[in-house]
């Protein structure tokens, strides 16, 4: 996968179709960090992931001694890591709100994902509509602005990309003409170098 770049001493463990995993490798593709890539398939974790993870689970990122098992963590740690370009605004009432979106997509979007993927038939059913009811309804928002309630992609994009990509496989027909805005969105983050380096075999297959 193409974020790699040369031997570096941090490493990525990474779910092939896991949109939390994705998240982190846009944030590693943006900034062009070298990291070595190592796809986890879902319950074939490696031995040494349970010592470093007490969880086991992935995305998990190391960077020499220190281990990060919160993909939010890694987004910020990559950011103030690697500060160009910068994902996150430079002054605090701006990083505070791009944070609360961050969270909101956390709370609000990711569980209805996740019970559309493992929920009973039901409710995935009534996730997959909450889900396309709420994108219908933050689409005007991007009449105005090119990215996340912002003029610069940012983390909060990078949250909302994998989501937007999976759509399709997740079940959720957008209404064309009730969401143009949020199609352009989509379009502008789908074109990106960096989504397109960041995107695993099984992801480009979601829209294939």
């Amino acid at each position: 996968m193409g974020v790699v770049a040369k031997r570096s001493s941090m490493t990525f463990y990474s779910g092939s179709d896991d949109h939390l995993s994705h998240r982190v490798r846009i944030v590693l593709a943006e900034k062009g960090v070298a990291v070595d890539i190592l796809e986890v398939a879902d319950g074939s974790q490696p031995e040494e992931l349970a010592d470093l993870n007490p969880y086991n689970s992935v995305p998990t990122l190391v960077d020499r001694d220190l281990v990060l098992y919160e993909s939010k963590v890694m987004m910020e740690y990559l950011d103030e890591r690697f500060p160009h370009p910068p994902l996150l605004p430079v002054y605090p009432v701006a990083r505070a709100q791009s944070r609360l979106w961050m969270h909101r997509i956390e709370r609000e979007w990711c569980p209805l994902v996740e019970q559309i993927v493992a929920g009973s038939k039901k409710d995935a059913e009534k996730a997959r509509k909450e889900l396309r009811e709420s994108l219908v309804g933050i689409s005007p928002i991007f009449e105005d602005m090119p990215f996340f309630m912002s003029e610069e992609f940012s983390l909060v994009d990078c949250c909302l990309a994998p989501l937007l990509w999976r759509l399709p496989a997740l079940g959720i027909e957008l209404p064309e003409k009730q969401v143009k805005p949020l199609i352009g969105y989509m379009e502008r983050l789908f074109e990106r170098d960096a989504f397109k380096t960041a995107l695993s075999e099984a992801e480009r297959e979601m829209r294939t």
